[in-house]
């Protein structure tokens, strides 16, 4: 038996989709994504939602769209969590801000509030929160710590697709926030991501930006530029540094069809975890992610503590001898990558539980279909692994 890290989540709705792509012979970004765009922004309760090629030029957009429409000014202190995936930071060095690592909580593995609270300065201007493995920051908490202060809260929650805090949707507490359809995630268009908001201005940033900086796809009432009425003009007209981060039309289309999905999706990911943490009771030496809210269970985080303290290398190792996927729990603590080097950064206090992650933790797949029996099977290798570890 295997487990992997994720499963297919397409059927024949997805594969028609693309059938619709290629007999409509319009390929690159068009009608397709902009109706996946609608469906996003209404499925998620906000204003707008632009699509872009992958998570990570989601995080990239929107950090240009502050930078660009002037609320995040370069050199910006931006205050982020010590774990996450390496385009979560890329982006703040990349438009030159200064970035502040602080801990992540040791059960959560958000951002630990009190470390949280203690740095926070008066040179902060923005909190990029990352909502872990599909676990939502606790956003009451920390609005308060921004109550009255000049702080733009973003949201990372490309792992955490359908995840809710108090019935809202993660990825809407923020000015922007960011989600990812990559193929192991909770909706997959094969590659692709979205970056929503409320802030008009901030979506017309991002559709000039999304596209090479040029007008041409801003709506003809835009408020960040007057566009003159001649089409020729304004095909290649350019009115900020711009990239290339369109999505193609088969992963709107695709796009279309996940949606549609998603809250079965999620919910099946939800029996999984319940199945997961109540067989994870039996093992004392091994702690499992503690859920806020609602999470949607990206995957199964398992931090070794006690007598299992150094062991990780034999577990993983076992279970991978066995057909069991692993991975590092994100990128562990980020700070002990070399790519560090490059980056304008602080790092305030020690980040213990960081590390903890960093030498004791892993984590295994969920799917977004029924996956009890590689549960059971995961925790039989499991239990072997330890026992002659």
């Amino acid at each position: 038996m295997e487990f992997k890290l994720c499963d297919n989540p397409w059927g024949n709705e997805e594969i028609n989709a693309i059938h619709r792509v290629i007999e409509s012979n319009m390929y690159t970004m068009g009608q397709e994504v902009k109706k996946y765009e609608e469906d996003f922004a209404k499925k998620f309760g906000v204003n707008y939602a632009v699509m872009v090629s992958s998570g990570s030029t989601a995080n990239l957009l929107a950090v240009a769209a502050l930078v660009y429409s002037k609320r995040l000014p370069r050199g910006s202190e931006v205050i982020v969590p010590a774990v996450s995936w390496s385009t979560t930071y890329a982006p703040l060095e990349q438009f030159g801000m200064k970035v502040v690592f602080v801990d992540i909580d040791k059960n959560t593995l958000n951002i630990d509030l009190d470390a949280l609270k203690r740095n926070i300065t008066e040179k902060t201007r923005m909190i990029l929160l990352v909502n872990l493995l599909g676990n939502p920051n606790e956003f009451d908490a920390i609005k308060d710590m921004c109550r009255d202060k000049d702080i733009i809260i973003m949201e990372d929650n490309c792992e955490s697709l359908g995840a809710r805090y108090q019935g809202k949707q993660a990825g809407t507490f923020g000015l922007l926030g960011t989600y990812s359809s990559f193929y192991s995630h909770h909706i997959c268009t094969m590659e692709g991501g979205v970056v929503v908001t409320d802030d008009e201005q901030l979506y017309e940033y991002m559709l000039a930006a999304r596209a090479h900086g040029w007008t041409r796809n801003l709506p003809d009432n835009s408020t960040i530029y007057e566009k003159k009425s001649d089409p020729f003009y304004e095909s290649f007209n350019f009115i900020i540094p711009g990239f290339n981060l369109r999505p193609l039309e088969m992963e709107g289309a695709i796009g279309q069809e996940q949606l549609r999905k998603m809250d079965g999706m999620i919910n099946q990911r939800r029996k999984n975890a319940g199945y997961f943490k109540n067989s994870m009771k039996q093992f004392e030496d091994i702690r499992i992610q503690k859920e806020i809210g609602e999470s949607s269970w990206f995957g199964f985080a398992l931090l070794l503590q006690g007598r299992l303290i150094g062991k990780r290398d034999k577990i993983v190792h076992a279970l991978r001898e066995h057909g069991i996927e692993t991975r590092p729990i994100v990128a562990g603590n980020f700070t002990r990558n070399k790519v560090i080097e490059y980056m304008d950064y602080s790092i305030p206090e020690e980040l213990v539980n960081a590390d903890d992650i960093h030498f004791n933790g892993f984590f295994i797949g969920n799917h977004s279909a029924d996956n009890t029996k590689e549960i059971d099977y995961f925790i039989d290798v499991l239990e072997n692994a330890i026992k002659e570890s």
